[in-house]
């Protein structure tokens, strides 16, 4: 019997990485599935039919959808941070330069044409205002809360005069940029004005050239 029939049977085989390798394939499934469609519109069947098993092994790999979901964001975040640190290592010592290269990072992931936003801020909009006890509203508000600050200790070593108020501009041309983007196609929108942006920015907050 082939491992599509043991899936229709709901009696997948007990050999050695068997059960990894199907909830491996559910995983990856429904993280596409989520980034392109929302958390909320996919449910267990869609997930399970496209990743060509059952509820019956979906069940066995994850005990909820949530849980399901909740790993799904902190793979995301994973990707995200990776990305963030692998932009800036270049420049241990020149925080500025950090900034720059880290938005230059960005607007390359952006400009794809498979990009869809950021996953994180994405799942944010599905989520209500008062569910903020709720695990998965707590993963993406933490995400969020963490990316805020390292913008602004960022922009703390680079000698900002008000190192709060550029992290949070920062913050807001990052986010702007998947959605402005989205809403351009083609890269033609605002999203063209990023990088001339974050350096005024940048600019604005420190003193000129000559007076350093």
């Amino acid at each position: 019997m082939n491992a599509a029939n043991d899936d229709a049977a709901g009696q997948e085989p007990e050999l050695a990485g068997a059960r990894p390798r199907v909830r491996d394939r559910i995983f990856d499934t429904a993280c596409e599935l989520f980034y392109r469609h929302g958390i909320r519109s996919v449910g267990v069947d869609a997930i399970a039919a496209e990743a060509g098993t059952n509820k019956m092994s979906f069940y066995r790999s994850f005990p909820s959808k949530d849980d399901l979901v909740a790993e799904y964001l902190r793979e995301q975040q994973r990707e995200v941070w990776k990305h963030w640190d692998t932009a800036i290592a270049a420049y241990p010592d020149d925080p500025r330069r950090q900034i720059e290269a880290l938005f230059e990072a960005h607007l390359v992931a952006v400009e794809d044409k498979a990009c869809r936003g950021c996953a994180l801020g994405n799942a944010a909009v599905e989520i209500a205002d008062d569910e903020d006890k709720d695990v998965l509203s707590q993963l993406v508000r933490h995400f969020k809360k963490e990316v805020r600050r390292r913008l602004r200790k960022m922009a703390r070593e680079m000698g900002a005069r008000d190192p709060e108020a550029l992290g949070d501009q920062l913050m807001l041309l990052m986010d702007g940029g998947y959605f402005t983007r989205l809403a351009f196609p083609g890269n033609t929108g605002p999203i063209a004005a990023l990088m001339p942006a974050v350096r005024t920015l940048i600019a604005s907050q420190l003193p000129p050239e000559g007076a350093r």
